[in-house]
């Protein structure tokens, strides 16, 4: 069987719980994780800028990866959203709305992932919103017909990202019951991935279609990776 490596993790615009930028860390941090695939959330990208300012091409020319950006909204100018970056050949990349009216916008960002000549994986990167009632909504968009429900879609699918949800909510019922988990105590010895340095809340997830067997998963807590962000990357490798 062959395998692939995904992570999934918020880089907080590269600012880390010493309030200090720096890309560099978090170059630091992926380079630990050796991932082929990394799905990053709150990336800021100035393309006017010193190149480390645009932080999803920084990170990709640092790591020897292609990098794909989901932009939901503008900051001072930048672009900010989701990012993926692959090792691996992209087929092609879109980037859904999510966004709930009078909250920020979001999004989820699907780049197609070619593991073989035959094997396509759907790889979905989501950052949903910090409200319950935000989130409630979300998760319909996300499990309908036009997004991840698509018959061209399932069965080849991982979704990654920051969900900020850390109870068994609407969104974690959902999507336990269409996919499988990546489980905070059995899988990552660990139940709660924010904040990095003492975290507190289980944000962050990982689910998958059941073509994907789950060969291994971690929290990687790493001394760069505990200041890099205010989350910790979670990583997971897979056989298909």
């Amino acid at each position: 069987m062959d395998r692939i490596r995904i992570a999934t993790y918020n880089i907080h615009k590269c600012v880390g719980i010493d309030r200090k930028f720096s890309p560099e860390r978090i170059a630091e941090v992926l380079r630990e994780i050796d991932a082929d695939v990394v799905a990053l959330q709150e990336v800021l990208c100035h393309t006017s800028a010193p190149k480390r300012e645009h932080q999803a091409e920084f990170l990709a020319e640092e790591l020897g990866m292609d990098f794909f950006l989901g932009e939901n909204r503008r900051i001072k100018g930048g672009l900010y959203g989701n990012a993926v970056l692959s090792r691996l050949m992209v087929k092609h990349s879109e980037n859904f709305d999510i966004s709930i009216h009078k909250y920020e916008p979001r999004g989820c960002l699907l780049t197609e992932i070619a593991l073989t000549e035959h094997q396509t994986l759907q790889f979905f990167n989501v950052h949903l919103g910090t409200s319950f009632f935000e989130r409630r909504r979300q998760v319909h968009k996300l499990l309908a017909a036009h997004l991840l429900e698509h018959t061209k879609f399932t069965g080849k699918r991982i979704v990654a990202g920051d969900f900020n949800e850390w109870t068994r909510g609407l969104t974690t019922r959902l999507f336990k019951a269409n996919f499988q988990a990546v489980d905070a105590k059995k899988h990552l010895g660990h139940t709660r991935t924010f904040p990095g340095f003492l975290p507190l809340l289980h944000l962050d997830h990982i689910y998958f279609d059941k073509k994907f067997r789950l060969a291994e998963a971690f929290l990687h807590k790493s001394r760069t990776a505990l200041v890099a962000s205010d989350h910790l990357p979670i990583v997971a490798e897979f056989e298909f």
